[in-house]
């Protein structure tokens, strides 16, 4: 399976990027969110999706791995299918859907077009527990887990660096991580130099 695309960012539109790798041009759908994080890029790295349908054959291309995550756990509600969970990626970011599903803001998602009452009380329902939760979920887990992981390895580093043992600045950074998910790289590193 096909997990990322590199090369030259060829053409690109708010909704479609055209990358070429290897003489071949690949187009890729894409969200705002995307769009906005490499529209000024000459080379990029997109993490892509293989959707296929009996009468068409698409691919999507993410700029991070948690927009890829999101976009992953969103087609698996009912009611969903590859374009709609673009166009909740295109309205907000990955962190506000979070936020929103998490809180339980059935107006925030219904805002969304495309999205009625009842598809938005399902994204709710089906994946408020996978996204607080974490650990339990195999898809939960891996969003998790890979919103914070360039962080945490940098941080790891960083203390590795200072003289700290691998192991102890794992097991630190990890905590910090849990108890504050949204904490910067220069917050996580401090935070971790406290409890070493």
């Amino acid at each position: 399976m096909h997990t990322y695309i590199k090369g030259e960012l060829v053409e690109i539109t708010p909704t479609q990027a055209v990358i070429e790798n290897n003489g071949i041009g690949y187009e890729l759908q894409i969200s705002l969110q995307t769009f906005t994080e490499i529209q000024s890029l000459h080379d990029v790295m997109l993490y892509i999706h293989h959707h296929l349908r009996e009468d068409v054959e698409l691919w999507y291309g993410f700029a991070t791995k948690e927009e890829r995550n999101i976009f992953r756990m969103l087609i698996e509600v009912n009611g969903i299918g590859p374009n709609t969970a673009r166009m909740m990626l295109s309205s907000m970011n990955c962190m506000e859907i979070r936020n929103a599903i998490i809180t339980g803001d059935v107006n925030r998602i219904k805002s969304i077009k495309g999205i009625g009452l009842k598809t938005a009380q399902r994204v709710i329902i089906d994946l408020k527990d996978k996204i607080a939760k974490g650990g339990e979920d195999n898809t939960a887990a891996i969003f998790t887990q890979e919103t914070k992981s360039a962080n945490m390895e940098e941080a790891i580093t960083a203390l590795v660096l200072l003289g700290f043992a691998k192991t102890a600045a794992e097991k630190v950074v990890k905590g910090v991580c849990k108890e504050k998910p949204d904490c910067t790289l220069e917050e996580l590193i401090k935070f971790s130099l406290k409890r070493l």
